[in-house]
This record gives structure tokens, C-alpha cells and sequence, in this order.
């Protein structure tokens, strides 16, 4: 059985022969006894780390939140497939760069929970302002992340922003979280429906508890007759 340094030497001759043009993608990968996309991967991490790269004791790299926010913004403007972007950002797997989409999906940012928290209490915006940022958004071809960068919120955020002002316009910017259906004027034909259906679901859960109330108290009356004629 080899040892781990014989292992991690044979991975670097192998990926130095293929850059060498010695040995094709999938020779390299057979001779490895990995998959192409596992050798590729390796192609990948000693471009960007040298031979150090390729070996088992090497610490996982640090990335700052701006090199993953760039990351994800090139990836989400188009800019590069996961490979692409991986590579281009010194990512040893494009599989970092899935759990970077992830998680800005879900959190819309990489910030540490105290930044976050710190963010979530002084950055708010009125209607107005989402409104201005919008109309920057939109004479400047679309460019969400140079607008995030600008204004200092989420690039989803803009991209929902711009998405609502062009289906509604400026009603559209309204921030309606926390607010009933139904309670607010609607603003397309889909949220009246969909405001009409709640209206609906709400009067007849109304009606409903309103049966269930009388049909509690015929019990009662029922039993309190039957009692007083066992009387």
C-alpha cells in the first residue's frame, strides 16, 4: 500500500502530465483511478494553489465575503458556468460555489451573524427609496450588483425590486409584509384573485365557527332538558 506522500506525489505528476499535453483528460482520470469531473477538479485546484494543491494535509482556503459575494455575481450575471467562476476565484471545487449560491439565496449575504443582526436593525428602505434605486438600477443596464455595492442592500433584493416595479410600477415597491390579504387595495388581476380567494376562505372559517359555536351550544341546551327531566 502506498503512502499518503507517494499518493500525493503520483496526483502531481499525473495532473503535470496531462498540462504538459502528455496525457488526455480521461487517460489521466483512468490512470488516477477517479472520475474526469474528480480530475478536473484537481486540474483546477493546482492551477490556482501549485502543486501544494493537490495535497491532503493543505488547509481549506480562506475566502473574504467580497471575493464570495464577486463570486456569486458573476455566476448570477452570466458571467461563467461553476467551473468558470470556481476557477476564476481560486475555488478548489465548484461545489463551494452551489453552497456560496446557497446560502446568499437564503441569507443574501456572507455576513457574520453579528453583521448581520447590526444591518437588520439600521438598514431599512421606504418605497421612495427602493423606487430611486430601481430607476438607477434600470438606467444603468440592469447592473444589480454595482447597485448592492452602491446602496449597500442585497442584490436579490434589487432584482425583486426592479422585477416588481415592471410588473406594477410604483405600487409595486409597497412593502405589504405582515399585512393580511385582502387588506390592502390590490395591484394586479392575480392579487385580486388571490385577494378575493382569502376574503373568501376568511368568511366562510367565520361561518364555519359560527356552526361549531351554535351546534356547542344546542349541545349544551340539549343536555341541560335532559337533565332536568331525569329530574
Amino acid at each position: 500500500m502506498q503512502s499518503k506522500e507517494a499518493n500525493e506525489e503520483k496526483r502531481i505528476a499525473i495532473v503535470e502530465n496531462y498540462l504538459r499535453d502528455e496525457i488526455s483528460q480521461h487517460g489521466a482520470a483512468n490512470e488516477a483511478q477517479v472520475s474526469v469531473a474528480a480530475f478536473r477538479r484537481w486540474v483546477i485546484r493546482y492551477q490556482n494553489e501549485g502543486p501544494a494543491g493537490l495535497k491532503n494535509a493543505t488547509r481549506k482556503p480562506h475566502f473574504s465575503r467580497e471575493t464570495k459575494l464577486h463570486a456569486v455575481w458573476d455566476y448570477l450575471d452570466g458571467r461563467g458556468s461553476l467551473e468558470q467562476i470556481a476557477q476564476k476565484y481560486g475555488l478548489r471545487s465548484p461545489s463551494s460555489l452551489t453552497e456560496w449560491l446557497k446560502r446568499y439565496n437564503t441569507y443574501g449575504d456572507f455576513q457574520t451573524r453579528k453583521e448581520k443582526i447590526a444591518m437588520s436593525k439600521t438598514r431599512t428602505t421606504t418605497q421612495e427609496e427602493r423606487y430611486q434605486i430601481v430607476l438607477d438600477c434600470l438606467a444603468n443596464d440592469q447592473d444589480y450588483r454595482g447597485m448592492a455595492i452602491k446602496y449597500q442592500v442585497p442584490y436579490q433584493n434589487i432584482y425583486h425590486w426592479v422585477e416588481k416595479y415592471e410588473q406594477m410600477g410604483y405600487a409595486g415597491l409597497e412593502d405589504r409584509r405582515g399585512k393580511r390579504k385582502g387588506s390592502l387595495p390590490s395591484r394586479t388581476s392575480e392579487e385580486k384573485m388571490r385577494d378575493e380567494n382569502a376574503q373568501l376562505k376568511r368568511q366562510n372559517d367565520y361561518l364555519r365557527m359560527e356552526n361549531d359555536i351554535l351546534k356547542a351550544a344546542e349541545e349544551i341546551e340539549r343536555r341541560h332538558r335532559s337533565d332536568k327531566s331525569n329530574t
